[in-house]
């Protein structure tokens, strides 16, 4: 007597998995897609604040009494480039500028305020270019005024 069974291959290979799979990754693809895994930040965090009210957590005493030296940045109506103004400087380009920006520390100097404690504020005007506040960052940069922050348009 012939058993045609006994000699076919038998896989038991359990349920079929496909479906469970296929839930899962519907799952996480949702879960992925409504959940947030940080909260957005539209501002960077700073602990200096620019005025005593600012809202950095320094301490009182670590807060200049002088108002910042703040640099408008813009759009140069006559030639493609821009123009930077500080106190009654009027600046086009980087060179100009590092020399207006050097004179104005030599006198801030001569009334002791170092260039390390001065705060300089660059405030862009709407449609600026980023190289062109780049360029206003760098000439800052390079007659050694250490803080340097930015402020949205004026």
């Amino acid at each position: 007597m012939k058993l045609k069974g006994a000699k076919s291959v038998h896989y038991d290979s359990g349920p079929n998995m496909t479906p469970l799979v296929d839930v899962v990754m519907v799952i996480l693809i949702f879960l992925m897609l409504a959940g947030s895994f940080a909260g957005a930040e539209h501002y960077l965090v700073s602990n200096l604040p620019f005025r005593k009210n600012g809202g950095g957590d320094a301490t009182p005493s670590a807060v200049p009494d002088d108002p910042p030296l703040t640099i408008n940045v813009d759009n140069n109506a006559t030639h493609d480039g821009y123009i930077a103004r500080v106190d009654q400087y009027a600046a086009t380009d980087e060179e100009q500028l590092a020399a207006d920006l050097a004179s104005l520390r030599d006198k801030m100097a001569a009334i002791g305020q170092t260039p390390d404690k001065v705060q300089v504020v660059i405030s862009p005007g709407h449609g600026v270019k980023y190289k062109y506040v780049t360029e206003v960052f760098e000439a800052a940069q390079s007659v050694n005024f250490k803080k340097i922050g930015f402020s949205t348009g004026h």
